[in-house]
């Protein structure tokens, strides 16, 4: 590829709506042009870096046995209607109508059609295990597109399903994948750690991401450098918080009027907040939920929604709370009933909590669980923080961004079960299909690799995915012998089978080495008018700071070796 034929330019300037380092990058060098919030067209440069990880991929997916298959991304919606997934996804699915007033949805993921695609193919347990895999445009309408490729509308995803007589063949389909995954991380240049993940919409048992721990991430991850815990804030655990020892004390009204926050009844009792008791209110789907939890720990909303198998969860208005005779900051769970009242571990990590009293202008002292109060469900729906102790080994737990490179999830009979997906055992009774799904998103792949292989002047991709492997500069283009040498240099790199990109234009050094640097293919190398009459080429890796000379007949030799090719 000549730079002067490239349908693109790079940017000098840092565009002033990219808000992370990779966009910032992908923008700057050309590789991506924004159509739309979350929507954009991948430039020649792009598509070759991700054509590369496609090609990874593939690789990976075909050694532990998968089969490449195209489901369609348009997609009836009533089979979406008989998982449940059409409310459970809510406005990030996109809807629509056809012609005939069919109703039709632009699918984020696959798992309804490849069910019903191996309900019919898959009729004995002679047919399992069973692994497929495609590499489609997925769509997702993102309330809040942001950081370039990393959270979009319209995106490109691998989405593997596989298909178990039980849990035990899962597992080790599970385990295979997990460490396919691994291996594509690795040639893509991103040292992802797996973690302790919600499944969200996707459903299922259990599930880990696959996280880059970086500053531009968007989820939140908590994790043990002692042990190696490590999951996602949504999912994270941790072991139960100290508690002064002391004996049970007699429950006691005591009169706090105005005082209706944590902050103002423990500085006016002079206590701290892990010695009461906070109620948070909300409704799921139209159920009104009341929660107790310690005070210095906060409600955390993605297990409350799973312990409810709620699909809308928000927080109650003042208007709900009255309704079911509450006084928002002096409710407690003493005494109440009429409503499911739901309390977190922490109700049990300690004795004589501070409450509210249930009427206007008063709170409680000395509340015990079981003795005054009860809860219809206990159970964890605290969020884990930095400093919590780790729920493996109890030692403080670390607290770090991360970006979500990869997901897998043991589905179990989520999809099965209401698809009647089902094979004949060699008893010749029917069983339910045990399944497994497993994600990468493409895109969000080249941006993570781009964000952990940079420096401050550009991109440093490894060979593996850079959409090319040198950066071939010619010096002062205007001059013959340079334009020759140059010419001469990219033919014969071609014909030895290195991937080349020759910055053929007529622009000053300072130019061509600045867009070598913000590019950063693994290698550059330099023809100018004082090498060529040395006899010598350039060459200088992208990743070290000194550039050597190498005769300019062993120059294609030595590039090879720099790329280990």
């Amino acid at each position: 590829m000549r730079f002067s034929r490239l349908f693109g330019r790079t940017l000098r300037d840092t565009p002033s709506d990219a808000d992370t380092l990779s966009h910032q990058l992908l923008l700057r060098t050309g590789m991506i042009n924004q159509v739309a919030g979350g929507l954009y067209t991948y430039m020649p440069l792009a598509f070759k870096s991700l054509a590369k990880i496609e090609t990874i991929i593939r690789e990976e997916m075909n050694v532990v046995g998968g089969q490449e298959i195209r489901m369609p991304a348009l997609q009836p919606r009533e089979i979406w209607q008989a998982t449940g997934r059409d409310e459970a996804f809510g406005d990030g699915l996109f809807r629509l109508k056809d012609r005939r007033e069919r109703d039709l949805v632009l699918a984020p993921t696959h798992e309804e059609i490849v069910t019903a695609t191996a309900k019919q193919f898959i009729q004995s347990y002679r047919d399992l295990p069973r692994l497929v895999y495609q590499v489609q445009t997925k769509f997702r309408d993102e309330a809040r597109p942001r950081a370039g490729l990393i959270r979009v509308r319209e995106f490109t995803m691998k989405d593997a399903y596989s298909f178990d007589r039980d849990d035990e063949s899962l597992d080790i389909t599970y385990h295979t994948m997990v460490q396919a995954y691994t291996n594509i991380f690795r040639r893509c240049g991103i040292p992802a750690i797996p973690v302790q993940a919600d499944s969200g919409a996707i459903g299922g048992k259990d599930s880990q991401e696959f996280v880059l721990l970086n500053a531009s991430g968007e989820d939140s991850i908590l994790h043990c450098i002692v042990c190696g815990y490590a999951a996602n804030s949504e999912r994270a655990a941790f072991a139960a918080l100290a508690a002064e020892e002391e004996s049970s004390l007699n429950y006691e009204e005591i009169e706090t009027p105005g005082l209706k926050s944590i902050q103002a009844v423990t500085e006016y009792l002079g206590v701290d907040d892990s010695k009461t008791l906070k109620c948070v209110f909300y409704m799921a789907d139209g159920r009104f939920v009341f929660v107790s939890i310690r005070g210095d720990l906060t409600v955390n909303e993605t297990k409350l929604r799973n312990i409810l198998s709620a699909t809308d969860l928000r927080s109650a208005s003042e208007e709900e709370i009255a309704g079911q005779g509450l006084i928002p900051g002096y409710a407690s769970p003493v005494g109440v009933k009429g409503f499911l009242k739901i309390g977190d571990l922490s109700v049990n990590w300690g004795v004589n909590f501070v409450v509210g009293a249930n009427r206007e202008g008063y709170h409680a002292k000395n509340a015990n669980y079981e003795r005054d109060f009860s809860f219809d469900i206990i159970q964890d729906v605290a969020l884990a923080e930095e400093g919590h102790p780790c729920p493996n080994c109890e030692q403080p737990l670390s607290s770090d961004r991360g970006i979500e490179v990869g997901h897998v999830f043991k589905l179990g009979t989520s999809f099965s079960n209401p698809l009647e997906a089902t094979y004949i055992d060699e008893t010749g009774e029917q069983q339910l299909m045990v399944m497994g799904c497993y994600g990468i998103g493409v895109g969000r792949l080249l941006a993570a690799s781009i964000e952990h292989n940079r420096d401050g002047k550009g991109m440093m991709l490894p060979a593996s995915i850079a959409p090319f492997q040198v950066y071939l500069i010619g010096m002062q283009m205007m001059d013959e012998s340079v334009r020759e040498k140059a010419d001469e240099l990219f033919d014969t790199l071609i014909e030895a089978g290195v991937d080349v990109f020759y910055d053929d234009r007529d622009e000053s050094p300072g130019v061509k080495l600045n867009d070598g640097d913000l590019l950063g293919f693994p290698v550059r190398v330099v023809v100018s008018k004082r090498n060529i009459a040395e006899g010598m080429v350039e060459l200088k890796c992208r990743n070290n700071e000194e550039a050597v000379k190498v005769p300019f007949e062993e120059a294609v030799a030595a590039i090879r070796d720099s790329l280990a090719i």
